[in-house]
């Protein structure tokens, strides 16, 4: 059974990965820019939900909707998931982590690119992680708290606002927006789950950005996206968290 669990969140997560690139396209431009709602080629992006939702490839003239990338996005995605498959198991939370993980990747494809990420993404996502981990709560058997989980996210988006007004130039909105379902998600499983996803977002993106630097393709003054490394350690986190037992944490 718990095989196929872990089975059953991959393939869940190679599907809503193959729907990433397209969304990762439309919001993948400069801030005060219209979202694409065409192909390279200059066809309508159609499909449901507006066109936001469908195929990485436009169906009239087969251009990439965000490069050649879609195979690996939906790679991403499938191990995302089945790891916190594997270290949730059959608790409720997973159903809850299983939603989130595709508008995570999303907005780390999109920070990647454009150094953005959108509030149209980053707000429903804070309020989805709060209200679906309330639902969680009052099922059996489910591994975190809740007002630890509001805690955590309060907690978190505060430390990144005052990284913010200390450093505008070195930490964005967006970086403080996403601090809040990151705090919530990991404030599930306790404080010390917390500390350890936020350190480790924060000490993935210190390596990564010391390599650049090192291998001379930045320098220190560099603007570099954060959201990535945020996500990352909140999936160290969030594995971490679960597999200890959650509230113990």
């Amino acid at each position: 059974m718990y095989c196929a669990l872990i089975a059953l969140a991959a393939g869940y997560g190679a599907a809503a990965g193959l729907l990433v690139p397209r969304a990762a396209y439309r919001l993948a431009v400069e801030p005060g820019t219209a979202w694409r709602a065409e192909c390279p080629g200059g066809h309508p992006l159609r499909g449901p939900l507006s066109g936001w939702a469908g195929p990485a490839r436009c169906r009239a003239c087969g251009s990439p909707a965000y490069g050649p990338g879609a195979a690996g996005t939906a790679a991403v995605t499938a191990a995302v998931c089945a790891l916190l498959a594997a270290a949730v198991g059959g608790r409720p939370e997973l159903g809850v982590w299983l939603l989130l993980a595709p508008f995570a990747v999303l907005l780390a494809a999109v920070d990647r690119r454009v150094h953005r990420l959108p509030d149209v993404v980053t707000l429903p996502l804070a309020a989805a992680c709060a209200a679906l981990l309330g639902v969680a709560a009052l099922l059996p058997g489910a591994g975190g708290s809740w007002p630890g989980a509001l805690l955590g996210g309060s907690a978190l988006g505060a430390v990144y606002l005052g990284l913010f007004l200390a450093s505008p130039r070195g930490m964005g909105l967006g970086d403080v927006k996403l601090a809040v379902p990151v705090g919530t998600a990991l404030g599930w499983y306790g404080w010390g789950t917390l500390l350890t996803g936020a350190f480790a977002g924060f000490a993935l993106g210190a390596v990564h950005g010391m390599s650049l630097v090192v291998l001379r393709r930045a320098s220190r003054e560099t603007a570099m996206p954060f959201g990535p490394f945020m996500v990352a350690g909140a999936l160290a986190g969030l594995v971490l968290g679960a597999r200890r037992g959650g509230t113990g944490g």
